[in-house]
């Protein structure tokens, strides 16, 4: 009898540990927990929104809550070269509807490729757009410039061109 409630004790608590594990309607695609945007319009079937916005590099491509857009360039084409530990680095920015373009973004560069894992993922201007899982909140710019995973990372221009750091010589 002893064993019995015990079993059935143990039981219960692995159903209401499991129970607390549910999951929300939020989704995360890595350890690096991209920012919301790069999981919500693919979510919701609704297009990502792109924009221009202000920085200290000039105006640069954003994502709908401010967050700034990466080219790749090891990407030679609109195919990403960038997955598993590079992707979790750099999260895709995906969309489950045609991409927007707000704020002096032009909507004729504005396209999507598909991803090896199937995801749909911004294009502008022929490069595949990512973020950095450095940038933690909008406005930041960590990933500028950086040499990751075989290549350099850069934000871009409306014209969809790289945009340097002053006094960078590449």
């Amino acid at each position: 009898m002893r064993r019995t409630l015990f079993t059935v004790l143990a039981i219960g608590a692995a159903v209401l540990a499991v129970a607390g594990c549910g999951s929300s309607k939020k989704s995360s695609s890595s350890a690096a927990s991209p920012p919301a945007a790069a999981a919500t319009g693919a979510a919701d079937g609704k297009g990502e929104t792109i924009a221009l916005k202000s920085t200290k590099l000039g105006n640069i491509l954003v994502d709908e809550d401010g967050k700034a857009l990466y080219l790749f360039e090891a990407d030679k084409s609109t195919s990403s070269t960038c997955t598993s530990a590079c992707a979790a680095s750099w999260p895709p920015v995906t969309t489950g509807g045609a991409p927007v373009a707000e704020h002096g973004a032009r909507a004729s560069r504005l396209g999507t490729t598909m991803r090896s894992d199937g995801k749909t993922q911004v294009t502008y201007a022929g490069h595949p757009l990512y973020y950095y899982a450095g940038d933690t909140k909008p406005g930041q710019l960590n990933g500028e410039g950086l040499d990751d995973f075989g290549a350099e990372w850069y934000v871009l221009a409306a014209s969809g061109k790289k945009v340097e750091k002053e006094g960078d010589d590449s």
